[in-house]
């Protein structure tokens, strides 16, 4: 982390240097600390998620809500972390990493104390919400806070290992939620939330220190954000990326917000069974994030990684698609199970790339570029959710067609606007 920490104290004066000091010195002697809060904060939303998914056809009949009303609580939660880090971005940039960091924190843990009570669908829903926008201080501070710290191949490099960190949240996740609904009902899987979530504050608030000094931020208000994002939104290879990572989000979101029903409904498997696939995948997903860390980056170009994770994501999603419509005849869990575990395991490729190279376009407005980029996939996502069960409950179709054409515009966005076969000095368009 030594090395790759930004050299802007180094050209400010002799005030800002003396200014800055406790915050590179602090970081630097916090090193592994910073890591694990990061992963921590990435970690947030992936449990949120899924230790719930096992809970949904239990909750359905609990609140006595069709699936399509229960799966909008899966909508409201992504949709809040959307447009949460629309506003979280744009003030972490303005006032600082820790003080929008922690007043999220705060409210996350009140609204996930208040879902365990909730006794409606419809107030599960509007709870659910504000989760998703104080959740959003996390995602989009942590994406950030690396951009302060890091540049280049080293920036790739740690994504990869903060995957490998919140990439043990899925696999956990889903197993700690089918534990907990042995034991007690759904609302036991939002306590359990609650206290990681206390938990999580605390350490924030102890050991995670200021990255971004006075000296680079923002002091416009509403209108400079508003005028930074219409900038980096004109950048056509950052909006590339931004489109790339939000539409491959959407192929993986699809699959969690379906596959309670397609795997336990359809196919007759329990909650616990869910959970231990849900976790083989989560280990694809882990294991493809560190072979790209570890040994591709700094071998091979991100562009390439990130096409191949693509070229994966799509073939995937093709095998579902004629699996599940039947024209490769009936098939039985296995193979689709197969198709789902390759899916995700290529996002391992295409999330820290898409990631990394939309950030290394903006290294002066980090806090808005996070946010576009978090909210653009979330968006997406939220979109992708309701389509997989527009046919009911009682077919994979939808799932694997969402996937389907979430794979084909995701490859086109990277082509068309990215422009991969080009080097980054012959792309058109300076950087953001």
């Amino acid at each position: 982390m030594e090395q790759s920490m930004p050299e802007s104290g180094q050209k400010t004066t002799q005030g800002h240097i003396n200014e800055t000091t406790p915050v590179v010195t602090a970081t630097r002697r916090t090193g592994l600390l910073v890591t694990l809060v990061l992963g921590g904060l990435t970690a947030l939303p992936p449990l949120s998620m899924d230790m719930y998914l096992p809970a949904l056809p239990e909750v359905t009949g609990a609140l006595r809500a069709p699936a399509a009303t229960v799966q909008l609580t899966l909508t409201a939660c992504l949709a809040g972390m959307a447009l949460g880090q629309l506003v979280v971005g744009p003030m972490s940039d303005k006032w600082g990493r820790r003080r929008p960091l922690l007043i999220g924190m705060v409210v996350y843990v009140l609204a996930t104390a208040v879902c365990a009570l909730a006794p409606t669908a419809e107030l599960l829903i509007g709870f659910r919400l504000l989760q998703g926008l104080a959740g959003a201080a996390g995602i989009v501070i942590a994406r950030a806070v690396v951009r302060d710290l890091y540049d280049g191949v080293e920036m790739a490099r740690f994504f990869s290992t903060l995957m490998l960190i919140s990439g043990a949240a899925p696999i956990i996740a889903p197993l700690i939620g089918g534990q907990i609904l042995r034991l007690t009902d759904w609302r036991g899987v939002f306590h359990v939330l609650t206290a990681i979530g206390l938990l999580l504050t605390l350490v924030v608030w102890r050991f995670l220190h200021e990255t971004l000094p006075p000296e680079r931020r923002h002091e416009g208000g509403v209108g400079q954000a508003l005028r930074t994002m219409r900038g980096l939104l004109a950048d056509r290879v950052f909006t590339g990326y931004m489109l790339t990572g939000g539409l491959a989000f959407a192929a993986l979101f699809a699959y969690i917000s379906a596959s309670p029903f397609v795997v336990q409904d359809l196919y007759g498997a329990s909650p616990q069974t869910f959970s231990l696939l849900f976790g083989l995948n989560s280990i694809g997903l882990v294991a493809v994030g560190q072979i790209n860390g570890k040994l591709l980056v700094g071998r091979v170009s991100l562009d390439k990684a990130l096409g191949c994770g693509l070229g994966a994501i799509l073939l995937a999603a093709v095998a579902l698609t004629l699996m599940t419509s039947g024209v490769l005849g009936e098939v039985g869990l296995a193979p689709i199970a197969a198709g789902l575990f390759v899916l995700m395991s290529a996002m391992g490729l295409a999330m820290p790339n898409t990631n990394a190279q939309a950030l290394m376009r903006t290294p002066h407005a980090a806090g808005s570029a996070s946010a576009l980029l978090g909210t653009s996939s979330f968006l997406i996502g939220a979109v992708a959710s309701p389509l997989v069960g527009i046919a009911g409950e009682h077919t994979a179709v939808p799932m694997a067609v969402v996937q389907l054409g979430c794979a084909v515009l995701a490859l086109a966005c990277f082509l068309g606007l990215c422009r991969p076969w080009r080097t980054p000095e012959n792309r058109t368009g300076e950087p953001a």
